[in-house]
């Protein structure tokens, strides 16, 4: 047996955002989605179609089982569990993301599907509910709000650049080094992903307020 090249240091399920985030020894760190893992499975059944897997926009993992020294058992909540992705199969996965994906996406384009994600319904604005605390609320003048923001806003990264854009001169209170977030009450990654209804609290990191920037 080919020993393994590539070892995992870091092995991680975020189940709101479907993610796999995987690093190896190599420092190299991978943020997998679960449809991307899914539809790249190498499971006889799903190789042996011929055809490109459709309709997993939404799967998410149920959980994630070590197989040996070499692999994981990665089990969906579709009802697919016999894939087992090595290291190598992960690595390699998490390097070629991007061309993988798009060799996929042409290739349901030539079958004519058209991802949910992609969908006009995909588009529409959510509605998230914000709170505020320390030195945020007293210079935003608010503790909470609900805002409807635009589908581009997909992560905590993409909500808080949005924020500083909405609040212009006081923007740079949010600024992502200043502030910590949580959605639903968990601690979010900047990658954690938002759908509508969900609550997400804004604090600082430290007590006092940062001094505005110098205007140019």
């Amino acid at each position: 047996m080919k020993e393994n090249q590539h070892r995992p240091s870091e092995i991680s399920l975020h189940r709101k955002s479907r993610l796999l985030v995987i690093g190896f020894d190599d420092g190299s760190r991978f943020e997998l989605p679960c449809e991307y893992l899914r539809v790249h499975s190498h499971a006889a059944e799903v190789k042996s179609s011929g055809q490109p897997v459709t309709g997993k926009e939404e799967v998410n993992i149920e959980r994630i089982e070590p197989q040996g020294n070499y692999a994981l058992r990665i089990s969906f909540d579709d009802g697919h569990d016999t894939g087992i992705y090595s290291w190598e199969t992960l690595y390699d996965l998490g390097q070629n993301q991007e061309g993988y994906w798009q060799d996929y996406l042409a290739q349901l384009k030539a079958i004519g599907y058209q991802r949910h994600a992609d969908s006009p319904a995909a588009g529409q604005p959510r509605s998230l509910k914000l709170l505020y605390f320390a030195y945020l609320a007293k210079l935003l003048r608010r503790d909470s709000e609900e805002l409807q923001v635009p589908a581009s806003v997909q992560d905590v990264t993409g909500l808080l650049k949005w924020l500083r854009h909405k609040w212009r001169d006081k923007g740079y209170l949010l600024e992502d080094e200043r502030v910590r977030v949580t959605v639903n009450r968990q601690f979010a990654e900047p990658f954690t992903r938002l759908d509508g209804g969900d609550e997400v609290a804004i604090t600082p990191n430290s007590p006092n307020p940062p001094p505005p920037p110098a205007k140019q």
